[in-house]
């Protein structure tokens, strides 16, 4: 079946990498919809149910987590992929056992993303390079993996780590140390 046959919805709330995503994604034959919150992608299923979708890990602050079940309910067969700036071991498992079929770091090369809505057996590069394996990197890996142990809290979280809160706030406050670089074709 060729991606144009069914549709594809684009749920993503930065404006101008939804259209970039949007526009990529249509030159490679999806039929592409596109939302930028939860309750629009939803609205967007309930009228026509997507055969691939390309989720963002945070809408406006709100997990795209809890959207995976929701969209599968209307979509049962809907191939969901994940893409997040903000990566995680924990958030990736979570992705996964919730009903994704992939996750990948944004922003993704296009190729990858088709290739992880139609394939279930894909080559992704999975090449650990130097950077990968920065003290930062573990760190985050490690502090992310901590916060999700206690649900969030991070008060609790700054007791498990043995660091103030205010310190562990302002580590959080900083973006992901950088992985390597994807890019959008």
């Amino acid at each position: 079946m060729t991606p144009a046959s069914r549709p594809l919805l684009v749920v993503e709330d930065d404006e101008s990498y939804r259209s970039l995503l949007a526009r990529s994604l249509q030159r490679r034959g999806f039929a592409v919809r596109t939302a930028s919150s939860a309750d629009e992608a939803l609205a967007a299923c309930a009228e026509q149910a997507p055969a691939y979708v390309v989720l963002d890990l945070n809408l406006r602050g709100e997990s795209g987590l809890n959207l995976i079940r929701p969209l599968l309910a209307y979509a049962p067969a809907a191939r969901i992929v994940i893409l997040t700036g903000y990566a995680s071991i924990q958030t990736t498992v979570a992705a996964m056992r919730l009903g994704a079929c992939h996750y990948l770091p944004k922003p993704a090369n296009t190729g990858d993303l088709v290739r992880a809505l139609l394939d279930d057996n894909i080559a992704l590069d999975t090449r650990i390079d130097e950077e990968q394996l920065s003290v930062q990197h573990l760190q985050w890996e490690y502090i992310q993996r901590k916060l999700a142990e206690n649900d969030g809290n991070i008060s609790a979280t700054a007791r498990a780590l043995k660091m103030h809160r205010r310190t562990l706030q302002r580590k959080l406050a900083k973006r992901r140390p950088p992985d390597l670089g994807f890019a959008v074709e």
